[in-house]
Parts: C-alpha cells; sequence; structure tokens
C-alpha cells in the first residue's frame, strides 16, 4: 500500500529538528492525548464491567432470580408448591426463606439487621455463602446458632461461641401488656461476602429456628427460585406464574433491582462519551501539527514534486505521518490500559499505602474489591474508534499537501 519511498520520507518527517521542534511538541501531545484516550477508555470500561458483575453474581447468588410470596401473610403449603415448581423445566432450585427485620443486640451496642432463615442444606449450596465463610465451622449452622456478617461482628466485637439478643418487631402478650419478641442466639459463623450490605445487615439462621422465632408455624416468607439459564427469566417467570396461578405472587430480580443496573449502564455510556472527547481532542492535535508540518514542508513538497513525485504520493506521505501517531499511540495506550484493568486491585492498595488515604470505601460502592473484567470486544472497540479518528485526522491536511502548487511553492524561496 505504502512504497518504501513514501515510508522512508514519512518517516524522516516524523523525526524532527531543531527548526521543527515546535510541530513535534504537538505531535508528541498528541501520542500523549490519544494514549491517555484508549488507556483510560479500557480501564473504566472494565471497572464498570467488573461493577456489573459482581454486584449480578453476588446479588442473584444470594437473592435468587425470581420470588414466589402469599398474595396474603405467610405462604403456607410451601411444600406442594415447591414441588410444582421444581419439575418445570430450568429450574435449578427452589429455597424455603423467611426474612423479616430484627433488632441484634449485645452490651451496650444495637443495630438493626435483616434475618434471613434458610436450611442448612440451602445454606451450603450456595457458592456465594459456602466460600464466603471466615470464622466458624459450617457444621455448626444448626439450633440457636446463627452467621452473622464480618462488618457487623467488627461493630459489635463478635467471634464464634458469643451470645447475641435479637428483638423481633412482633409482639406477645404478658401480664404487663404486649412486649417485643426477644430470644438469644449463639454465633457459629462469620461470613465475608464481598458486599458491604449484606456483611454489615445480615444475619442468617437455621429455617426452623427462624420459624419459631418469628411466629410462622409452618410457613415461609417466600420461595427463592435459582436458574440454569438466566437468560431465559422471562419464559421460566412465565411457566411459574402459570405454576402457581392463584395462590402466589411472582416478582423477579428485575423488579427490585432494575433501577440500579439501569443507573450503571446509563453512567457507563456517559463515561464512554466524556472520555472519548479526549481522543477526540487528541485528533485534533494531529490536524493541527500536520496542517503546520504541510506549511513548514512547503518548499520540500514542491522539490519532490518537481522530481516525479505525484499528488498520490505526496497524500499517502502525511497521511502516513500523522496515522503512524495515532497508531502508536492507540496501540501504547491498549498496552497501558489492558495491564492497569488486570492489576488495578493491586494498583489500588499501592495508592492507597502510599497516600495514606482510603480511595475505594466499601460502604459507598458495596464492594470490598475494586472489580474490573475485560471485555475483548469492547477493547476491539475502543481501539478501532481509536485509529479510525487518528486516519480521519490526517485526511486533510494529506489532501492540502497534495494540492499544493509546487511553482506557488518555490516562488518565494
Amino acid at each position: 500500500m505504502f512504497s518504501p519511498f513514501e515510508r522512508m520520507v514519512a518517516w524522516r518527517y516524523l523525526r524532527s529538528r531543531k527548526a521543527e521542534g515546535f510541530v513535534s511538541v504537538i505531535a508528541g501531545f498528541s501520542f500523549l492525548g490519544i494514549m491517555l484516550g484508549v488507556a483510560t477508555l479500557i480501564i473504566v470500561m472494565s471497572v464498570m464491567n467488573g461493577f456489573r458483575a459482581e454486584l449480578f453474581s453476588r446479588i442473584l447468588g444470594l437473592n435468587g432470580h425470581m420470588n414466589v410470596y402469599s398474595l396474603e401473610g405467610p405462604l403456607y403449603d410451601y411444600d406442594y408448591l415447591k414441588s410444582r415448581i421444581d419439575t418445570l423445566d430450568g429450574i435449578s432450585n427452589v429455597t424455603p426463606t423467611i426474612e423479616a427485620q430484627a433488632l441484634i443486640s449485645r452490651g451496650g451496642s444495637s443495630n438493626g439487621v435483616m434475618v434471613r432463615g434458610i436450611t442448612w442444606e440451602d445454606f451450603t449450596n450456595r457458592k456465594v455463602l459456602r466460600e464466603s465463610i471466615t470464622q466458624g465451622d459450617l457444621a455448626d449452622f444448626s439450633g440457636n446458632k446463627v452467621a452473622v456478617g464480618s462488618v457487623l461482628a467488627q461493630k459489635m466485637r463478635l467471634v464464634p461461641g458469643d451470645k447475641i439478643t435479637l428483638t423481633s418487631p412482633q409482639v406477645k402478650s404478658t401480664p404487663f401488656g404486649s412486649m417485643p419478641r426477644q430470644r438469644s442466639y449463639e454465633v457459629a459463623l462469620i461470613f465475608d461476602v464481598g458486599m458491604y450490605e449484606y456483611n454489615s445487615g445480615f444475619v442468617f439462621m437455621p429455617l426452623d429456628t427462624a420459624q419459631t422465632f418469628f411466629q410462622f408455624d409452618g410457613a415461609v416468607s417466600s420461595l427463592e427460585i435459582f436458574l440454569k439459564e438466566p437468560d431465559r427469566l422471562n419464559d421460566v417467570r412465565a411457566a411459574v406464574s402459570i405454576a402457581v396461578e392463584g395462590q402466589a405472587g411472582v416478582y423477579d430480580w428485575r423488579d427490585t433491582n432494575q433501577s440500579f443496573f439501569n443507573a450503571l449502564q446509563v453512567e457507563r455510556n456517559v463515561m464512554f462519551l466524556i472520555l472519548t472527547l479526549i481522543i477526540i481532542v487528541a485528533a485534533f492535535n494531529i490536524i493541527s501539527s500536520m496542517i503546520m508540518l504541510v506549511k513548514d514542508k512547503g518548499p520540500d513538497i514542491a522539490i519532490l514534486r518537481t522530481m516525479g513525485a505525484t499528488r498520490s504520493n505526496m497524500m499517502k506521505i502525511f497521511m502516513l505521518t500523522g496515522a503512524s501517531i495515532g497508531v502508536a499511540g492507540t496501540a501504547v495506550g491498549a498496552c497501558v490500559g489492558i495491564a492497569f484493568a488486570l492489576n488495578i486491585e493491586a494498583i489500588r492498595r499501592f495508592l492507597e499505602g502510599l497516600t495514606g488515604t482510603e480511595l475505594f470505601a466499601e460502604e459507598i460502592y458495596f464492594l470490598s474489591q475494586l472489580p474490573a473484567e475485560i471485555d475483548w470486544q469492547e477493547v476491539v472497540a475502543v481501539v478501532g474508534m481509536a485509529l479510525f479518528l487518528s486516519i480521519l485526522a490526517t485526511l486533510y491536511p494529506a489532501w492540502r499537501a497534495a494540492r499544493l502548487d509546487p511553482v506557488e511553492a518555490l516562488r518565494y524561496e
């Protein structure tokens, strides 16, 4: 596509002499701008993808894809409904669950928590929970023994074996009037699922214990449904709705989390557009540097034209000169961005140690680690866009160089 002559001249124009230093400085800034734009885009898109993937895996790993609930109070005869749902195509697991608010207290400290009652089998079957145990033995999750989050345990100085008191908002009648229900439990497990919200505000207890505490005699709050293929959510939800029609209602994770994930998607798109402006500004720098180079090399262009170089040769030379800046910046930026995204958690910890500040607060961002997931199709799209803008930026200066009249260029030399 480019002849050896065109490549030689283009390479010569890329190397600045003292008189061309200002042009070289602008070209250098163009290179840095494209490099930073590509690297920043890849890093930000990877972090946004990581956030979305982590939140999906943890929220859905703890809450299920769908819930079946009673239209009137507790859900009785849940074993019958569970057996009907289990036979449907696409169902991975159906978990009877009790979920209610309570007040946890120990000594002089107290905290509002969400108490979730599930069976030992369901607790161990959930990979997110099973692999999150930091203290205690999973086999101890039974009777009056409960599991608490790591942040909650740290706040209340709890370790396995300590006693806590749970107070239910439900009341019981006594000779002195209505009193809140209270009961003591032993901390058996401490878990860390990697999400601040769950680590600080959730307590898991055995299902039969939760039924007794919250007075759910032979009933549960809902049935949590996990799917084999989450992409088939609409089809499976329709089938579940038919199976429980008239006996219970159905809602899925989108009903409770859709606005949150929509906000993430909007933020992701806006960040992409904003950071793309860095590459566009760098492309304008390429245009300005190439126009100045064409003006500076006017006599050289005229001499080359009189020696037999065609307009096509001159256009290719300046396109190659400008595009080389963009290609080099894109390549270096892609390498920097990918390397940064692959090691972003280690870099974050290094910067926190260096500055002595917290750059990623768990209570604000929900996650305990900074996630990054590289989408290679997005990387290719970013690289392709940067190359396209870099080449597009060379067309006008190259066209001006090709249209330069050799006689006019040499008249005043």
